[in-house]
């Protein structure tokens, strides 16, 4: 060959070399920022309308049908109350009656009478009677008279009767109702949490799978330019291809996953008047939200976490309603046990001036009082009741004390979980940094021609797996955050 025909084909050989030299660095030192920057943690926000995860709380509390059947609740035990009062409401009636035959006046009566029962079991009674007829009963005061009376217990039904425990159990309930309420919400918004955590997971796994797929798309074109200009083989073609259709095809489950959750959310979304709400596609979770945080979280302290469970959870403090209800009840039982002894008093006067009857001195004119005792022999039905009130709040307490274990244990074992996931999370995030740095180190291997397309691209799906699982562990953190809430009864509050 001649002299200046080497010459040329050197030339040649050493401009190729160069231009395939640059080609690799370019696509090399591209696809490294471009991945780099768009598989950080810290990623960029997407423009669009956000959702956290207070405000998915704020939205639950005050428009879903579970909570606003809450309220409902509570109302109602307020409307009990009034229905309990009712039983010492005063009332008044009158009685009127007359009987002609065969042209005889036989008798016409009417009694007007206003009662007022009290709180203490003791009823005041007064009002006023007319009597007329020929044919009337001896004992009976004929013309018109008034009265004023008082009625007594004086053993069963004193210190408790029936209108007395139903005012009380009533006013329990009321009470109650409220903790029922915060019991409900506490449930509701545990599912609610999750839900929405399990939201902000898929959306983050589609937005690391879009990143990479417009990643393997540059490279798809890059290696095909470098195809044609002869400097990579075509197998590199195919291999690149394959890479962007499996991310493509991971992107289009990660997408479905995301609208699917979103309509599982949208359960727990409703609008005013009872409206249901659906979320829309271009709503997105609120990228402010702590997702990074979790490696400086403060957990709370156990000790604190079980006491406060202890004192203000509403399953327990439910329990300890129902402990006071069976107080009461036991109390009225227990009148049963009593015989029955009432006293009456009625001070009589003639005329209709009530008032100057009831100045009149007692057990002295005009007055009438009656006595009456009774008891049961055996006593076996207020003895069965008696004893079966206290076997109720036997059991209570027992159940009492099993529930208030299995919340202590709970709230043990989602602190243990939380605990253990917030080291994962840090332990995740090493691994995926190390990760990172192996495929940079490949890619830069690939740069110098030491290394191949398939070793940068097992390196890439390493590093978007471990990338994913830190996304799972860091929303398995929130869910288990808001567990150990739900646990202790104070997610609600």
């Amino acid at each position: 060959m001649r002299p200046y025909k080497k010459y040329r084909t050197y030339q040649w050989l050493r401009n190729r070399n160069q231009q395939r030299g640059k080609i690799i660095m370019v696509i090399s030192v591209l696809l490294l920022l471009l991945f780099s920057s768009k598989l950080s943690i810290a990623q960029d926000s997407i423009p669009g309308k956000t959702l956290s995860a207070d405000q998915v709380l704020e939205i639950v509390k005050k428009y879903h049908p579970v909570a606003m059947q809450a309220d409902i609740l509570v109302e109602k035990a307020k409307a009990d109350v009034t229905i309990a009062r009712g039983g010492f409401d005063p009332y008044i009636k009158n009685e009127s009656a007359q009987k002609t035959f065969d042209g005889t006046d036989y008798y016409y009566y009417n009694r007007p009478e206003l009662t007022i029962p009290t709180w203490f079991g003791v009823e005041i009674s007064g009002g006023t009677e007319f009597l007329s007829g020929n044919r009337t009963d001896p004992v009976d005061t004929k013309g018109e008279t008034n009265f004023a009376g008082i009625s007594i217990p004086l053993a069963k039904n004193l210190l408790m009767d029936k209108r007395r425990a139903a005012l009380q159990t009533a006013k329990i309930f009321r009470e109650a109702s409220a903790v029922e309420k915060r019991n409900i919400l506490n449930n509701l918004l545990l599912d609610a949490v999750k839900t929405y955590w399990s939201w902000v997971l898929y959306y983050q796994q589609y937005k690391i799978l879009s990143e990479a797929v417009m990643v393997n798309e540059q490279r798809v074109a890059f290696v095909k330019t470098a195809f044609r200009l002869g400097d990579r083989p075509a197998i590199d073609t195919t291999e690149a291809i394959a890479q962007l259709q499996n991310f493509e095809l991971l992107k289009t489950k990660a997408w479905l996953d995301f609208q699917n959750t979103g309509l599982e959310l949208s359960v727990f979304l409703w609008a005013t008047n009872s409206t249901p709400y659906y979320l829309p596609t271009d709503v997105i979770p609120e990228e402010s939200s702590p997702m990074p945080a979790i490696g400086e979280a403060i957990l709370p302290e156990l000790t604190s976490l079980l006491e406060l469970a202890k004192k203000n959870h509403p399953e327990l403090l439910i329990y300890d309603y129902k402990l006071d209800v069976l107080a009461v009840e036991k109390k009225l039982k227990f009148q049963e046990l009593l015989p029955t002894i009432n006293f009456s008093y009625n001070q009589l006067g003639r005329g209709y001036d009530l008032l100057k009857t009831t100045r009149a001195p007692l057990f002295e004119n005009n007055f009438r009082y009656g006595l009456s005792l009774g008891i049961p022999l055996r006593l076996s039905e207020g003895r069965g009741e008696f004893r079966k009130a206290k076997l109720k709040i036997a059991e209570t307490r027992l159940q009492f004390n099993q529930k208030q274990w299995e919340i202590e244990t709970k709230v043990r074992s989602y602190f243990n979980e939380l605990l253990a996931l917030k080291t994962q999370v840090s332990l995740q995030e090493k691994a995926y940094k190390n990760y990172l740095a192996l495929q940079r180190g490949e890619e830069i291997r690939f740069q110098s021609g030491e290394s191949s397309l398939f070793l940068v691209n097992a390196r890439e799906t390493k590093t978007l797996e471990a990338l994913q699982k830190l996304q799972e562990l860091k929303a398995s953190y929130f869910k288990a955050e808001n567990t150990l809430k739900w646990a202790a009864g104070i997610l609600g509050s």
